[in-house]
């Protein structure tokens, strides 16, 4: 899965670099094609599923991780928590990214922890290796692994939120390509020690029903870190990915109206902060009515098939666009490259 990840990352660092504007594979679409509804096709796919994680990641908050500090109905936490994020995305994407950076940090603590906790597990002899190399009894265990990849593949779904901050960083050049290959490669190895720790100390069954899966790993460990320590690490790390991702879908209607796409309304700006208010608005607005009419893996399931289709449209771009020439230095990948992520991504979407 980390290869197949790494296979479009280096489609996505070639055209960050090469054209370093906001819109991400829309743009792209557009700058191969020339066809502006293809283009529009692409760009509603991109802001459908920067709604759908954040909906699907609302959900999560208002879940067992919340729970364990606070006891309040889930739906409107869920309204609240999206409210707050969307103040935030109002305020600016610098204060957007340094929360992000601080969330992160604290997100790989809590990361290690897991980690952590179940290795005193499994060096105890408490936990079951042995369930390493079971199979759900019910399911064939080529079928459960592309299943589990498909969902594990919401991991890796940073690309277009990279895309589309592109013209707020500086010497993208040189940052994008280290940052989208380092990032992938240290999350492919924690999420790789974390299902195997998790999985040792907690059988798959109660994990697959559990909304606060993480927790119930600490808890069941018996190392005496307080529930309500560990949910509040969680809670910052759920708000982390859905910040992130309603910025990436914000810019995308932003960008989408700069290339008259959209109502040029969803490129106006607050004065001063510089911020996409319409778009902002709009996608807190639709991310809040699929909070309430979802639940997360259905969410989850439908952001991995919408971003197939875009990573899908990104990796046959870059073919065409192997032509264009610009007046900048950019990182090229070779073209079996994007060919064997077509092939991926097409496999993943059977």
């Amino acid at each position: 899965l980390v290869v197949v990840a790494l296979l479009t990352a280096a489609t996505y660092a070639e055209l960050i670099t090469k054209y370093p504007h906001a819109g991400g594979a829309a743009r792209y679409v557009d700058r191969a094609f020339g066809i502006p509804y293809l283009s529009f096709i692409v760009g509603f796919l991109m802001m459908a599923s920067g709604i759908t994680t954040a909906a699907a990641l609302a959900n999560a908050f208002a879940g067992d991780y919340l729970t364990a500090i606070i006891d309040v109905p889930a739906a409107p936490a869920a309204v609240v928590f999206i409210i707050v994020l969307t103040l935030i995305n109002l305020r600016g994407v610098r204060e957007s990214l340094t929360a992000n950076l601080v969330a992160s940090i604290i997100e790989v603590s809590g990361l290690v922890i897991v980690i952590f906790v179940a290795g005193i597990v499994l060096a105890s002899g408490n936990g079951e290796p042995s369930r390493l190399l079971e199979f759900a009894p019910d399911v064939p265990p080529l079928q459960g692994a592309f299943a589990a990849s498909i969902v594990a593949f919401f991991s890796f779904l940073g690309f277009e939120a990279a895309a589309n901050m592109a013209e707020e960083v500086r010497k993208p050049s040189k940052s994008y390509p280290r940052a989208l290959f380092g990032a992938i490669s240290t999350a492919g190895l924690v999420y790789l020690l974390i299902a195997l720790g998790a999985v040792i100390v907690v059988p798959p069954a109660d994990l697959a029903e559990s909304t606060g899966p993480l927790l119930d790993v600490v808890a069941a460990s018996g190392v005496g870190i307080p529930p309500w320590l560990f949910s509040l690490i969680a809670l910052i790390a759920i708000a982390n990915g859905a910040l992130l991702f309603m910025v990436m879908a914000s810019r995308v209607g932003y960008g989408l109206a700069e290339a008259e796409l959209l109502p040029r309304a969803f490129s106006r700006v607050l004065p001063g902060r510089r911020t996409p208010w319409v778009s902002i608005v709009v996608i807190a607005g639709l991310t809040i009515v699929l909070t309430l009419t979802g639940n997360v893996a259905t969410l989850a399931e439908t952001t991995v098939l919408l971003l197939l289709l875009v990573f899908l449209s990104a990796n046959v771009s870059v073919l065409v666009l192997k032509k264009d020439k610009v007046d900048h230095d950019h990182f090229t990948a070779p073209r079996f490259i994007p060919v064997l992520a077509i092939i991926a991504s097409i496999v993943l979407l059977t």
